[in-house]
């Protein structure tokens, strides 16, 4: 091929090589929005773990509330079965207590055992009087004392009752704090499950956008591998045609020196003066006709 051939493939071959670049820049644009793109879907994922870690905090310090509020209410339940088991066993102790009840009332045996106790204090009694009477007071004081504990056990079924109760109004208001904890765990639960749903929405895409990148990329290669092979074919004739060029002006140089020096021979057998330059010129191939 000659060097003006070889000159008009490197223009084709340039002029080719300028497409491919501009085709490989289009496809690297692509390749970089499929990564963009990518990118946008990976800070999504990213973002809503986040948020999904602390939806899921809030959720579980809710649960460990709702749980240690069904302790304390299972505390007081247990409360409430333990006096009622108190209330009845004072219940069976008042019915023993209640079929031995005197048939008069704790308020007219009261008097009468003040009564007797004035009597003693402020009568002249003998010895026998007075026995009689404080062996009455006894008896009165051993009905009355029936009397007191009947009263005391009903007065402690009705403490018990009380206190039930403030435990029962205690445990309502628990149970509602608890309901509305758990509704509230609920809805963090709900929102995390949305949020989860919606990050493997975006894992997916970002996925898919992974692969659109990595074909993307894959399709420049063919491209890539066409301009290095167009690159390497114009340096290897560049290079031929710088070589042939400094082939050429070393011949040129080398047949204007000739020229020169049968100019110089002509010159000094026509009797001139050489000048320094035509001497060394001379010189150069060991010219003895300089000499003479």
């Amino acid at each position: 091929m000659s060097r003006g051939q070889k000159k008009k493939e490197i223009e084709t071959l340039t002029q080719k090589l300028t497409g491919l670049k501009a085709q490989r820049e289009k496809m690297a644009e692509a390749t970089r929005e499929w990564a963009e793109k990518r990118n946008k879907s990976n800070e999504q994922v990213k973002k809503l773990r986040t948020e999904i870690n602390g939806i899921k905090n809030e959720r579980d310090k809710l649960n460990e509330q709702v749980q240690d509020l069904k302790l304390q209410r299972n505390a007081l339940r247990e409360k409430i079965r333990e006096k009622i088991d108190a209330i009845k066993e004072l219940r069976q102790k008042r019915e023993t207590v209640a079929e031995k009840k005197p048939p008069r009332s704790h308020q007219s045996l009261q008097e009468e055992v003040e009564s007797i106790d004035w009597e003693i204090q402020t009568s002249l009694l003998t010895p026998q009087e007075e026995k009689e009477l404080v062996e009455q007071v006894k008896q009165l004081e051993t009905q009355l004392s029936i009397h007191k504990k009947h009263e005391h056990l009903v007065q402690k079924i009705h403490e018990l009752q009380a206190e039930i109760r403030a435990i029962d109004a205690k445990g309502k208001l628990l149970h509602e704090k608890l309901t509305a904890t758990a509704q509230k765990s609920q809805e963090f639960h709900k929102k995390m499950i949305e949020k989860i749903e919606e990050l493997k929405k975006y894992k997916t895409e970002a996925n898919n956008l992974h692969q659109l990148f990595l074909q993307a990329k894959e399709k420049t290669k063919p491209v890539e591998a066409e301009i290095l092979q167009l690159l390497n074919q114009l340096k290897k004739m560049r290079g031929e045609i710088r070589g042939e060029e400094e082939q050429e002006r070393k011949q040129n140089e080398e047949n204007l020196r000739e020229k020169l020096q049968m100019e110089t021979r002509e010159k000094l057998k026509r009797g001139y003066k050489l000048t320094l330059e035509e001497f060394k010129l001379l010189n150069e191939n060991g010219d003895e006709t300089a000499e003479d």
